[in-house]
């Protein structure tokens, strides 16, 4: 597998599991139904640093991006956002995308990376604490998840 950074025409295949991902309402707080247009803006906008995660085939796998969480004098701790096509799920590329971003970001002076809004019933929970993260606190109720009802989102925390 290769991760290199993204360029504007790896998009379009980012979209179709980008899509899906965010339809699914079971794992990001963004809006199921966003626009292609409005989901470029999201995951593109200028000042992330985007990545892509190709198979040996060429084929876009997965994505992630790392940006500052805040501004000005908080600059310094991240935050980061990571999808792999689901029909690419369990091969170890949310890992792979995970300790690549992570090295990028300590390498770009960040000093820690801190998740928002992680929600409780994520499978990723897991891989983010095997990392290192820890869950700083929970908003009780926050997401209306489309199988297990109101759950929690976690903010997370590590350190680089």
């Amino acid at each position: 597998m290769l991760i290199r950074e993204a360029a504007a025409d790896d998009w379009p295949r980012i979209w179709p599991f980008w899509h899906r991902i965010v339809a699914a309402g079971e794992t990001y707080t963004w809006d199921p139904g966003t626009s292609e247009e409005a989901a470029r803006a999201l995951w593109m906008a200028p000042g992330k640093r985007v990545y892509v995660a190709e198979d040996v085939t060429g084929a876009v796998v997965g994505s992630a991006y790392v940006t500052p969480n805040y501004g000005g004098p908080a600059a310094r701790v991240a935050n980061a956002g990571f999808m792999v096509d689901p029909d690419h799920a369990g091969l170890g590329i949310g890992r792979a995308l995970a300790e690549h971003i992570l090295a990028a970001a300590k390498a770009d002076g960040y000093r820690g990376m801190v998740f928002n809004a992680v929600v409780e019933t994520n499978p990723a929970v897991k891989l983010w604490t095997a990392l290192g993260f820890t869950i700083l606190g929970t908003v009780p109720d926050a997401y209306e998840h489309p199988r297990h009802g109101r759950v929690g989102l976690h903010i997370m925390y590590k350190a680089l």
